[in-house]
């Protein structure tokens, strides 16, 4: 297959999956629906902690397998046709378990999201080491940022359909129906990525036969390799930014927020991601992966700082708290989809040809601990409120952009 089909495939599976995702969006979507079956602030921690560790827990087991392997496609194949069916059958129960107390539904759906979860974070590895085959370093960035625009325009046509749906269909009938469009979204994503086949592959110049050896060679990864080990500890400071994440949702309810309007957060965070995806996709391939972590890093200060502010501030919102939190939710995006460029391609970029499996599988497992902090926090919000999670949250974003700092700038050299 030719470099332009092979980006063509991986771009338009990327479309497909952003506005499946952002039908099932963690901070906004989840996070609303659980909130009003539960009324548990530690369970809407819990979403977005679930939903991390599921993802990243996986890719230790895979890694291994895949590098061990001679293919990673069979891998993708499981993870990505088996979260399209987790989120047919969520929403299948929220279609049937509508007449079902609230709390026992919402129990039923963690146990549903905690599965898909998990089966998610088995396409990381193969995703991770398939896309860097198939297309060249210098289009790397554009090629994510391609599937975060057009994916972006998808998902703010989701999120229409969503408020619309929201608003006219009884609850929780209504989130089913959204839950069914991602679903289908995620399998149309699926069907194109798997289109493209298995790129060529390097071979590895060290055959790692078993997983002790395997948890050896990462360790000496990590003892050797410094801009890996680096990347490892601003991931760390990126889990604790990541804990205050389903608690802006929270916060703007506290505040007398509507949440039956959560479909204009959802919008303006995507809006967010959209328009700035022409510019992470220069400034990556450009500037390079490094230069776009630190930006992205110096950035993802401002929003919980924000509500800091405004927190301590209440006069500051006056009128205008729904065109003010939308802006926060609007940079929430463009800072997500950016980091997201940024964290993969910089891990594409640090991993040899030969070994880009494990170091996926080594990157993910080692960070993922970090992402038991927004559950944590949930109950810490639930003791001491929600301003010190916030506060956290800025000072840990300050640390990942020291830390990013001392990262040499990557060169495309693999």
């Amino acid at each position: 297959m030719s470099l332009r089909r092979r980006f063509t495939s991986v771009a338009a599976a990327g479309v497909a999956f952003q506005g499946g995702s952002a039908a099932v969006d963690s901070a906004t979507i989840v996070s609303a629906l659980i909130l009003q079956l539960t009324g548990s602030v530690p369970l809407v921690g819990a979403v977005v902690t679930i939903l991390r560790v599921g993802w990243l827990f996986p890719q230790l087991f895979v890694g291994f397998l895949a590098q061990r392997g001679s293919s990673s496609r069979r891998y993708y194949f499981f993870g990505a046709f088996g979260r399209a069916a987790c989120i047919a059958a969520i929403a299948c129960l929220l279609f049937y378990g509508a007449a079902w107390s609230p709390f026992s539904l919402g129990i039923a759906v963690m146990a549903l999201w905690t599965i898909y979860a998990f089966v998610s974070g088995i396409v990381a590895v193969p995703y991770n080491d398939m896309v860097a085959r198939a297309v060249p370093s210098d289009l790397r960035s554009r090629l994510l940022a391609t599937r975060f625009f057009g994916g972006g325009l998808l998902a703010l046509a989701v999120a229409a359909y969503a408020d619309n749906v929201l608003a006219t269909a009884t609850f929780p009938i209504s989130y089913s129906v959204i839950f069914a469009i991602a679903a289908a979204l995620m399998l149309v994503s699926s069907v194109a990525f798997v289109s493209m086949g298995d790129p060529p592959s390097a071979t590895s110049e060290k055959q790692i036969t078993t997983f002790v050896e395997y948890l050896r060679e990462g360790r000496k990864v990590f003892r050797s390799d410094t801009q890996f080990r680096l990347f490892v500890f601003a991931q760390w400071c990126g889990g604790f930014v990541l804990m205050a994440m389903p608690f802006y949702v929270v916060h703007v309810s506290v505040v007398g927020f509507d949440l039956q309007r959560v479909a204009i957060l959802l919008g303006a965070q995507t809006a967010g991601a959209l328009i700035s995806n022409f510019l992470w996709g220069w400034w990556g391939d450009r500037f390079g992966k490094s230069s776009l972590l630190r930006g992205i890093s110096a950035g993802r200060i401002v929003p919980p700082t924000a509500i800091v502010v405004l927190t301590l501030v209440p006069s500051l919102c006056g009128d205008n708290d729904v065109a003010l939190f939308a802006g926060i939710f609007f940079l929430l995006g463009a800072l997500a989809n950016g980091l997201t460029i940024a964290v993969i391609g910089f891990l594409m970029e640090i991993s040899p040809d030969s070994l880009r499996p494990a170091y996926s599988g080594y990157f993910n497992a080692l960070t993922a601990p970090a992402y038991l902090l927004p559950l944590v926090a949930g109950v810490v919000a639930e003791i001491v409120g929600l301003l010190p999670i916030f506060l956290v949250s800025a000072v840990a974003a300050a640390m990942q952009f020291l830390i990013v700092s001392k990262i040499e700038r990557s060169q495309p050299s693999r």
